[in-house]
């Protein structure tokens, strides 16, 4: 169950209208590392936890508090879009082509689809889909995928921020880029525990002998150069194993060759 307060979670509200910051502002709403995709990926990871409990209320209390983050963005698109002088940025941005290509003026379906609102939808207008979250039933992989999410989502606000001279966005950019801190800090902490009793590599449980060990702790060098090599020689992974580089990567299976099929097929016949 949910409950809705009236107050916002933290001030949005910018120093004056801009409607092209307000189109740059929707890639954090409804873009792939946007508000809504971590709000939607943790309530769907916490909603499917079984027998965790500690995990589950975690991933449920940052959930929550991303719904908050969406209403604080898409409550200051609105605002900054409320009275706007359109022809204005408008013409700044027709009279300078490099400022036009870099900035791309104001998204008009802020003012022909949303009303002068937000919409969930990313800079570029196109539709947020659930094809951006991932909720696979192992908390490990998943809470790695949260580390990405809020590592990407972070960069972005970060680069927003350097967008805009506004103090009002900057004071609420600030306040996402803090959070967004301690979400990444407390899925790690999540994974070191999870690592520990699961073992590094997800899934930890499948029996080592399905797998073809002598391959499992091996680099090959597959593209020019042998500049990789840095990364693995003379180490030990962190599962206790060591690593192997192969600057030239055997060959260990056969040429395939396809038995022809039958002729209501109409593949092409076996020519030499």
């Amino acid at each position: 169950m949910f409950m809705h307060s009236k107050e916002l979670q933290y001030h949005a509200k910018p120093d004056r209208p801009d409607p092209i910051m307000a189109r740059r502002l929707q890639e954090i709403l409804g873009g792939q590392w946007g508000e809504m995709s971590v709000m939607n990926m943790y309530l769907f990871q916490g909603w499917n936890a079984r027998g965790n409990e500690k995990y589950k209320d975690l991933l449920l209390d940052t959930a929550t508090e991303e719904i908050g983050h969406v209403e604080m963005i898409a409550t200051m698109i609105s605002q900054l879009l409320e009275g706007a002088p359109l022809e204005a940025q408008e013409k700044a941005v027709d009279s300078d082509p490099a400022l036009a290509a870099v900035m791309g003026g104001m998204n008009p379906q802020h003012a022909i689809v949303s009303g002068l609102g937000a919409a969930p939808r990313d800079s570029n207008g196109n539709p947020w889909t659930s094809n951006y979250i991932v909720s696979s039933g192992n908390i490990l992989a998943d809470m790695r995928m949260n580390v990405t999410a809020e590592s990407q989502g972070r960069l972005q606000v970060a680069r927003l921020y350097e967008m805009t001279e506004d103090k009002g966005i900057r004071d609420m950019l600030g306040f996402l880029l803090a959070r967004d801190t301690q979400h990444q800090l407390q899925w790690i902490e999540a994974i070191k525990e999870l690592e520990e009793k699961e073992g590094i590599v997800v899934p930890g449980q499948v029996p080592e002998k399905y797998e073809v060990s002598d391959v499992s702790h091996v680099l090959y060098n597959f593209s020019e150069g042998e500049h990789s090599k840095k990364v693995v020689d003379g180490k030990t992974a962190k599962d206790g194993k060591e690593f192997i580089y192969k600057a030239k990567p055997e060959v260990m299976g056969e040429k395939p060759v396809l038995k022809p099929v039958t002729k209501d097929v109409y593949n092409t016949s076996a020519m030499d």
